[in-house]
C-alpha cells in the first residue's frame, strides 16, 4: 500500500502512522494503491498497482511524530546549521484489505461516534458534597495558653558578642 509517498506492509486489524491526512478522527478512507497482494491462494503483483484491490482503514487519530534533529557545522568557517521538527502523522486502523474484512460490531460503532482519547489526559475525581456540621465549643474550666517559644540562639557569634 502507498501512502503520502511511502509504501507500507500491512494485515488486517493492524495500527500504522502515515503522512497526516485531510480526514476527521473516527471516519474511514479508502487506500487504492495497492502494490502487492498476497492471500491464501496466490500473489498478485501490480504494474504499478494491483487493479480492483484497494484497503479500508479507519482514521484513529492526529499525532506528531518524534523530534528530528540536522546539524550542519564546518570548523574554522563559522558555518553552524541547526534545523529540527516534527512530522505530522495520522494513526490508520486496517478495517478491509481487498474486500475482506472483519465484521463491524455494534460496540465499534459506538468507539468511531465517540472522541478520541487524549494522552495523559485523566478526569478528576468528583467532588463529595460535604454540609457544614454544627460544632459547640468546648467549654474548660481551666484554660490553659502555651508558653510562647523562645527564638533558638544560633552557634554563630557576632563580632560584638565576642568582645
Amino acid at each position: 500500500m502507498v501512502s503520502g509517498g511511502k509504501q507500507y506492509k500491512v494485515a488486517l486489524g493492524e495500527r500504522i502512522l502515515v503522512d497526516r491526512i485531510a480526514a476527521e478522527p473516527g471516519s474511514s478512507v479508502k487506500l487504492d494503491r495497492v502494490l502487492l497482494y498476497v492471500d491464501g491462494e496466490g500473489t498478485k503483483v501490480g504494474t504499478p498497482v494491483v487493479d480492483g484491490i484497494d484497503v479500508d482503514a479507519k482514521v484513529i487519530a492526529h499525532e506528531r511524530g518524534p523530534r528530528t534533529e540536522s546539524i550542519r557545522y564546518k570548523s574554522k568557517k563559522r558555518v553552524r546549521v541547526h534545523r529540527g521538527g516534527r512530522s505530522y502523522l495520522t494513526a490508520l486502523e486496517i478495517i478491509a484489505v481487498g474486500g475482506i474484512g472483519r465484521e463491524e460490531k455494534a460496540g465499534d460503532k459506538e468507539e468511531m461516534e465517540a472522541e478520541p482519547k487524549r494522552g495523559r489526559a485523566k478526569k478528576a475525581a468528583p467532588k463529595k458534597n460535604v454540609e457544614a456540621k454544627a460544632v459547640e465549643p468546648v467549654e474548660d474550666e481551666e484554660t490553659e495558653e502555651p508558653e510562647p517559644k523562645t527564638p533558638k540562639r544560633s552557634s554563630r557569634r557576632t563580632k560584638k558578642e565576642t568582645k
